[in-house]
């Protein structure tokens, strides 16, 4: 079998290129090229995985690519996923995170409708959320640039699927967290932030909204639950979630107290970090995955913040003396899902 993984340098990217070797995959990934060195997170996959350099705002690199690569499975990670700056970038968010899925939809259309193709949803797009938990099945209602267009990529690949018989599985993964994490995700920005304090190396950390709640799993468990839905015989659309959910105070709390500290004299709420429409609420109900994938979460709240913050401590104790994003990759648990 051979994959073609757009957005590979990222943590999803990354986790799932691993694990489709581990398969025995031939992995293939879409990066840009870029000036500023990003692929530590794949750094120990060159030479086991080929790299093609495209964009998906451009069409042209996306068809050379698939025609060269002719993959059975395409994983298309690929976004401009900060939700906070998707509001200062509107326009670049919705032509990479959208209309760049539907650069790939027509260029598998055109070329080989056999191949199928996973798309990154995100359980941003229930924004304003109509009922809760949050099923397949419920009306989707972003709040950012972002939600709005991963809402318009599901909806095209839903139409593409039934309209052209392709082979298109959305998959709704709710806030999914690991060591790879960047630091301008709120997850590792905390994380990263009350170790440099512990450290006496940093006073403060600023935050936003502290109330939001967030449905919050383990990222490698959950790139392994990507591959099952793409096995999964008839193309449709599955959410993955762990079913409880934390506010962003409770994350903050608990990382704090892993490290024996306090919390409240450490963290300050900044207006400029507030969205300007907040989603309130996340909670998902993955029963459809747990009914016909066996899906079960095993890494919950506690054990992922923990596992971070561990992983944070260990590259601080690096024999360089300070830690780089490329010592966080190994870091974290190796989740079998069967």
């Amino acid at each position: 079998m051979r994959a073609l993984i757009t957005g590979v340098t990222g943590q999803d990217g990354s986790y799932m290129a691993e694990i489709l070797l581990a398969k025995g995959y031939d992995v293939h990934g879409l990066a840009r090229r870029v000036s500023t060195e990003n692929r530590f997170r794949i750094a120990h996959l060159l030479g086991k995985i080929r790299l093609h350099y495209g964009d998906l705002q451009d069409g042209n690199s996306i068809e050379r690519i698939v025609k060269e690569v002719r993959p059975d499975e395409i994983y298309n990670f690929a976004a401009m996923s900060q939700v906070r700056i998707s509001y200062d970038m509107p326009a670049y968010t919705g032509d990479v995170t959208g209309v760049g899925f539907a650069r790939i939809l027509e260029t598998v259309r055109n070329l080989d409708p056999s191949i199928k193709i996973y798309q990154a949803s995100s359980s941003e797009m229930f924004g304003k959320v109509q009922e809760v938990p949050q099923t397949e099945t419920t009306p989707f209602y972003p709040r950012s640039p972002y939600g709005c267009a991963k809402a318009f990529s599901f909806y095209l690949g839903r139409a593409f699927r039934e309209g052209y018989g392709l082979k298109v599985y959305n998959g709704i993964l709710f806030n999914h967290e690991s060591p790879r994490r960047g630091e301008c995700f709120l997850s590792q920005k905390v994380v990263r932030a009350a170790v440099r304090i512990h450290a006496g190396q940093q006073d403060k950390l600023k935050l936003g909204n502290l109330e939001a709640r967030r449905d919050w799993g383990y990222a490698r468990e959950y790139c392994e639950w990507i591959w099952r839905i793409m096995q999964y015989p008839e193309p449709t659309d599955f959410l993955i979630a762990t079913g409880e959910n934390h506010t962003v105070e409770e994350f903050v709390a608990e990382t704090f107290a892993c490290l024996g500290m306090g919390w409240r004299e450490h963290v300050t709420q900044d207006p400029d970090l507030m969205r300007p429409a907040e989603v309130d609420e996340l909670l998902g109900d993955a029963s459809k995955a747990r009914r016909l994938l066996g899906f079960e979460p095993q890494v919950r709240f506690k054990e992922l913040v923990r596992l971070m913050v561990d992983c944070e401590l260990e590259t601080f104790a690096h024999p360089r003396g300070f830690p780089t994003d490329a010592d966080r990759v190994d870091c974290g648990l190796a989740v079998s899902v069967g």
